[in-house]
C-alpha cells in the first residue's frame, strides 16, 4: 500500500478542523444554491417512465430510484470525501473533492479515473437533455405553439424533426459560447438559472390543482398516490420560494440575484407570448356575429 502522508481516519473530520459547521449555519444556505441546480432535471425519470405501457407502476418505481440513488451517489459519495479528508485541506482545492479522496486512499491514476466519470456524467446529463427538449418540442407541436413537423414520428414512434431541432439549438449554443461567451452566452446561462425552480414551482401548483379536482369528483381515478398531499406540496412551494428570495440577496456580479431577475425577465416573455396567441385562437375560433 503506497504511503499517501494521510492518517488513518474514521469519522473525525466530520467534527474537528473547526466543528461540524466551522463557518457557521449561513454556509449551508450558499450551498443550497450551488447543490439545488445539480438536481435540475430529475423530473425527467417520470417524463420517461410515462411513455411506458403500464405508466402507473414505471412512475412509482422512476420517483423512488431517483430518491436511493441521490441518497446512495450523491449524498453518501460527499460523505466518504468529507470523512476521508478535512474540509480545508488543500489538497481539495487544487485536484477537486473526489480526486484528493482517491489520491488520499493511495488508489493511481485518481485524476484520469474521474476525468472518465465526469465525461460519462456529461454525456449522460447531454442525452437526457436532447430526450426531453424533443419531447418537449413534441408537445408544443401538439398544442400548435410549434411546428406541426415536430409532431410527426417515424416507424418506431421516434419524433425525428423534433430531436433533430433539438440538435440544432445545441450547436447554436455552442456556437453562442465560443463567439459571445462573455454577452450572448452569459446572458442565456443566466437567464435560465433559475428556471428549474420556476419549472418545479408550475409543477406543485398544477398537482395541488388536479389532484384537488380528481380527488373531489373521481378519487378512484387517483392511481399514483402521495404521501401528505397537501402539506408535502406546500412545504416544497415554501422552501423554493425560500432558495429564491435568497438567490435574491447574492448581489455579485452573475450571482443569484441577476439569475433569478433575468429568469423573471424571460418567464413573463414566455407568458405574454402565451397569453396573446391564446387569446388569438380564441378569437380565431369564435363564431362570426351575423350582421343585422
Amino acid at each position: 500500500m503506497p504511503d499517501t502522508g494521510h492518517a488513518a481516519t474514521g469519522f473525525g473530520n466530520l467534527t474537528e478542523h473547526g466543528g461540524f459547521l466551522p463557518n457557521g449555519p449561513g454556509a449551508i444556505l450558499t450551498g443550497i444554491l450551488l447543490v439545488v441546480f445539480s438536481f435540475m432535471g430529475s423530473e425527467i425519470v417520470t417524463l420517461a417512465a410515462g411513455e411506458f405501457s403500464d405508466a402507473q407502476r414505471a412512475v412509482a418505481k422512476a420517483t423512488r430510484s431517483v430518491i436511493w440513488r441521490v441518497g446512495v451517489f450523491y449524498v453518501g459519495s460527499i460523505l466518504v470525501v468529507v470523512a476521508l479528508l478535512p474540509w480545508n485541506d488543500p489538497a481539495i482545492e487544487k485536484k477537486g473533492s473526489y480526486v484528493a479522496a482517491l489520491d488520499s486512499i493511495g488508489i493511481p491514476h485518481a485524476g484520469e479515473i474521474m476525468n472518465f466519470i465526469v465525461l460519462t456524467a456529461v454525456l449522460s446529463c447531454l442525452n437526457s437533455g436532447l430526450y426531453t427538449a424533443s419531447r418537449m418540442a413534441f408537445s408544443l407541436g401538439q398544442r400548435g405553439d410549434a411546428p406541426r413537423s415536430f409532431v410527426r414520428t417515424n416507424t418506431r414512434g421516434v419524433p425525428q424533426a423534433a430531436i433533430l431541432a433539438s440538435v440544432v439549438f445545441g450547436f447554436v449554443a455552442v456556437a453562442f459560447n465560443y463567439l459571445w461567451p462573455d454577452t450572448v452566452f452569459q446572458f442565456l446561462l443566466n437567464s435560465s438559472g433559475a428556471v428549474a425552480l420556476f419549472v418545479w414551482l408550475v409543477i406543485c401548483f398544477s398537482q395541488l390543482r388536479m389532484r384537488g379536482i380528481i380527488l373531489r369528483e373521481s378519487p378512484e381515478k387517483l392511481v399514483v398516490r402521495m404521501w401528505l398531499f397537501p402539506y408535502l406540496t406546500w412545504a416544497t412551494i415554501a422552501m423554493i420560494a425560500f432558495v429564491l428570495l435568497y438567490m435574491l440577496t447574492d448581489e455579485k456580479e452573475g450571482g443569484g440575484r441577476s439569475q433569478v431577475l433575468l429568469s423573471l425577465l424571460v418567464a413573463a416573455v414566455v407568458i405574454a407570448i402565451s397569453l396573446v396567441r391564446e387569446r388569438s385562437r380564441r378569437k380565431d375560433t369564435a363564431e362570426p356575429v351575423a350582421p343585422r
